[in-house]
């Protein structure tokens, strides 16, 4: 009896140690695991980790990042998680209040850190701005608990392949932190990633010169082209929501307003999310006679979807642009 309790005790006490030793980090057969805010996020981590991480994406395919509403479940996925991967820039306004809840705040990666964010001149996030009583105008960025805040700066990011590779930078950094066993992995596949995202500029590049400079003017449901029109010569002349957010209301003011920018530079098409509601630019196109152009801007499609990888998901959009406008 006094061997087997022996035994035990000395069992429990190699087992504490080797806890101890590893220090949280993931065994040689063991993934990591992480979580992503949006799928367009979570693919990219997934070409960067490979086969040692395991990613689960907060956000279900086709939901809109800028009105997703949180469910219980989301903090006990937080919680399981080593990682935290956000688009950040702002885009993820749900997601402080989950990490304070789990006490993960110190787990939070935001994938566009270093990136630096267009202005949002002469577009507001929505129209609640009129009943305040001060202006943002100028405010500095804030930095609190982790979360940056960027009044006035546009967080789609992803909208320009050159961003993403910042993305890819700040992925393989953190993975390597959280398992550095595998940090000459993740760095071979984050430099092997970044060349496909070389490849992707040098096309769209290609496919753009096929579009007359007249041309290159986007009106959307709301102002996700900023990176991109900045990168490939296009102009961001208007948007539905007059917002960066799919969730403000336009007033009729400026939806006239819309209307008479789309007749006078004759706008050849409206480019409208799949994941938002298309009432409005019917509207707007059964008043000027524009056609509407169907893209993905915030989720990426499952896999019989045209989009089921951000790569996919740019090419797509930028057939279909190239298509409307040349």
């Amino acid at each position: 009896m006094k061997n087997t309790r022996l035994f035990s005790l000395l069992l429990i006490l190699v087992t504490m140690l080797l806890a101890a030793c590893t220090g949280g980090k993931p065994s040689a057969n063991e993934k990591l695991h992480v979580l992503a805010t949006t799928s367009m996020v979570a693919d990219v981590v997934r070409q960067v980790g490979g086969e040692y991480v395991q990613v689960t994406t907060l956000l279900p395919l086709g939901t809109d990042p800028h009105t997703f509403e949180p469910r219980p479940q989301d903090v006990a996925a937080i919680e399981d998680a080593q990682i935290v991967f956000a688009n950040g820039a702002g885009l993820e306004e749900f997601l402080e209040p989950l990490l304070k809840s789990a006490g993960a705040m110190d787990k939070l990666v935001e994938v566009s850190q270093g990136i630096e964010l267009l202005p949002l001149e002469g577009i507001e996030h929505s129209h609640e701005h009129e009943e305040e009583e001060h202006s943002h105008e100028g405010e500095e960025h804030s930095h609190e608990g982790g979360m940056h805040h960027h009044q006035g700066g546009d967080p789609h990011t992803w909208m320009d392949p050159n961003n993403v590779l910042i993305w890819v930078e700040n992925i393989a950094t953190a993975l390597a932190k959280a398992d550095p066993r595998h940090a000459k992995v993740y760095r071979a596949h984050a430099e092997a990633y970044a060349n496909e995202l070389r490849a992707l500029d040098a096309w769209i590049r290609e496919q753009v010169a096929q579009v007359p400079p007249e041309n290159r003017v986007l009106v959307a449901d709301h102002a996700v082209f900023g990176y991109f029109a900045e990168e490939y010569g296009f102009r961001q002349l208007g948007t539905i929501t007059h917002s960066f957010s799919t969730g403000a209301s336009p007033s009729a003011q400026e939806l006239a307003a819309l209307e008479d920018q789309i007749r006078t530079y004759g706008v050849k098409a409206i480019f409208v999310g799949a994941d938002v509601n298309q009432n409005l630019a019917k509207q707007i196109a059964a008043d000027t006679g524009v056609r509407i152009v169907q893209l993905y801007h915030g989720s990426l499609t499952d896999a019989q979807g045209p989009a089921p990888t951000y790569l996919d998901f740019m090419r797509y959009n930028v057939t279909a642009i190239v298509e409307a406008l040349k």
